[in-house]
């Protein structure tokens, strides 16, 4: 199991990351479950997805209850449960949520106002045998791996 944290910044990066993720996953034809408990960054997240897409313009996908939640390749949910059979997991609202550890992948994505709960996430996940554990933060523009 692979948690990636991604420390953003003031500058809205957290959504561009989450696009690109989605985009990766769905190139390699894995599926994605992002969660926030806001349902307004939800439908910020909703509206950036079909706008910032990649190669086809949007990325497919659908929030949670809107009808064919199965056949999603992204869906966004306000809870931990996989609809659409999802092994990869994004926390967008920077609350790590122990149920994460039961997807292959993790992202959990911080910033300033979540970096605490983030914290204790990376050391209680120190000790879980079989999670390996990746920080990512921004520099010149471009994510790099810090540990």
């Amino acid at each position: 199991m692979r948690v990636d944290f991604y420390q953003l910044d003031d500058d809205g990066a957290g959504a561009g990351v989450l696009a690109a993720i989605a985009g990766k996953l769905a190139e390699q034809g894995e599926r994605l479950l992002l969660v926030s408990e806001d349902e307004a960054q939800l439908a910020s997240l909703d509206r950036i997805l079909w706008e910032e897409g990649g190669k086809t313009s949007f990325l497919a996908h659908g929030i949670e209850g809107q009808g064919r939640d199965a056949d999603q390749p992204v869906l966004l949910s306000t809870r931990m449960i996989a609809a659409n059979s999802a092994r990869n997991v994004a926390l967008a609202d920077g609350s790590w949520r122990a149920a994460a550890l039961d997807y292959e992948r993790a992202f959990m994505l911080f910033d300033d106002s979540t970096i605490a709960g983030a914290r204790e996430a990376w050391k209680s996940l120190g000790d879980t045998e079989g999670v390996e554990r990746h920080y990512w933060a921004r520099e010149e523009g471009k994510w790099v791996q810090k540990a």
